[in-house]
């Protein structure tokens, strides 16, 4: 739909109208994390009286949803975790969110200390991600949309960790690194939309380290990602690793390739697969490699891409403001490189800690308060999942 399209509201079709809180629960059930979470948002004065033809302009609601008090009621999570050296698959993804549904939703009415009706919407990851786990999560919401006889929001997930940085950090209008297990993006708001202005051309960064942490059979307890990251500050030994950027784009599976290489050339790793092809300069690395100095070499490999990247944005569009968000946007290391770049631009980083930046429901029930306040819903034909719902996409009306 074109931005002209939400110039102006009909006011008498949005829940502010005549009341200033809304409470939005919110399920995030994407890859291995199951979240719930619920918010309540509150608005300073209810949009009546509205202006001519009781219609409110964008800009007049924006403002109003920018200045509103943003509570968080309950945020809740499980994680479906596999043994070291296996990921997860999204068959048994799925049975372990319809596994820990109940419960969790359970969990976080008695967090929030509220009942079923006192919820206004019921906001559900409608993609990307997964097939069987978003499916799983989404039966959930259409039936407790149908039991409570409350209207369904389908969220974005990309945009939801964007929304809920936004709101934890105070971040204004920040040139956006969304990096995760299923997503590597370098986004900025224009024009009532998230613009994507780099991105992964093959995996996602967190899969790169994930799948690393397989080879080298690092427990997925708490997640394989966080193993590296502690891995990595015992190395010291930086291997020098195919370094691909391409414009504003990155690519992480030729990476990938050459450091199991590596693993298996001087730990004596084995896959299970294949083995890759022999590479002089693997022979060439020193015998006493160990594995953390591989995964010290990976993460400054691939995050100093990911700065490479964001900076590039930062220069086109005269941001001065850096937003980290995603699973991977909770390592250090990342926070450290990216904080040091802007230094020396004049910049500022933000960033929020693992309660936000990992899958979460109260993410999705934020997003999809917002949108829901700008009068969006989700009609239950349209509410199957989508799993490559791209972030630029979606129609920011609650933003001008």
């Amino acid at each position: 739909m074109a931005a002209s399209a939400f110039e102006f509201f009909n006011a008498d079709l949005l829940p502010n109208r005549d009341r200033t809180t809304i409470v939005a629960l919110g399920l995030e059930g994407s890859a291995n994390k199951l979240g719930v979470g619920i918010v309540r948002h509150t608005l300073s004065t209810p949009l009546l009286p509205a202006g001519p033809n009781g219609r409110i302009s964008r800009a007049a609601l924006a403002d109003l949803l920018s200045q509103q008090a943003v509570e968080v009621l309950a945020n809740v999570r499980h994680t479906y975790i596999t043994p070291a050296g296996q990921g997860f698959l999204p068959k048994d993804t799925a049975v372990h969110h319809r596994q820990y549904a109940i419960e969790l939703i359970t969990q976080a009415f008695r967090d929030a200390g509220l009942r079923p009706d006192q919820v206004d919407a019921i906001c559900f990851t409608q993609g990307p991600g997964m097939g069987g786990p978003l499916q799983s999560v989404a039966v959930v919401a259409r039936t407790l949309a149908r039991l409570w006889n409350r209207p369904l929001v389908g969220v974005n997930h990309c945009v939801g960790h964007i929304e809920m940085g936004r709101q934890i950090t105070g971040a204004t209008n920040p040139v956006v690194l969304y990096v995760s297990g299923g997503n590597t993006q370098v986004i900025a708001y224009a024009q009532g939309r998230y613009r994507i202005f780099g991105e992964t051309l093959d995996i996602a960064v967190g899969n790169c380290l994930d799948r690393f942490a397989r080879i080298i059979n690092l427990p997925n307890d708490p997640s394989p990602g966080y193993n590296i990251e502690q891995a990595a500050r015992r190395g010291s030994y930086l291997v020098d690793l195919p370094y691909t950027v391409k414009g504003m784009d990155v690519s992480f599976s030729g990476i990938l390739s050459f450091i199991q290489s590596v693993a298996q050339a001087k730990l004596g790793v084995t896959t299970g697969g294949r083995a890759q092809h022999h590479l002089a300069a693997v022979d060439e690395l020193p015998n006493s490699l160990t594995p953390e100095d591989l995964c010290f070499s990976l993460q400054e490999t691939v995050f100093a891409m990911l700065v490479e990247i964001t900076e590039r944005a930062m220069a086109h569009i005269g941001s001065e403001e850096v937003l980290i968000v995603g699973g991977v946007g909770c390592n250090v290391r990342l926070q450290e490189m990216m904080a040091e770049m802007a230094r020396q631009r004049g910049a500022k980083v933000f960033a929020t800690d693992e309660r936000f930046c990992i899958d979460n429901g109260i993410m999705i029930a934020h997003a999809g308060a917002l949108a829901y306040q700008t009068g969006f819903t989700t009609s239950l034909p349209a509410s199957t999942i989508t799993q490559r719902f791209r972030t630029d996409e979606v129609q920011v009306a609650w933003r001008t």
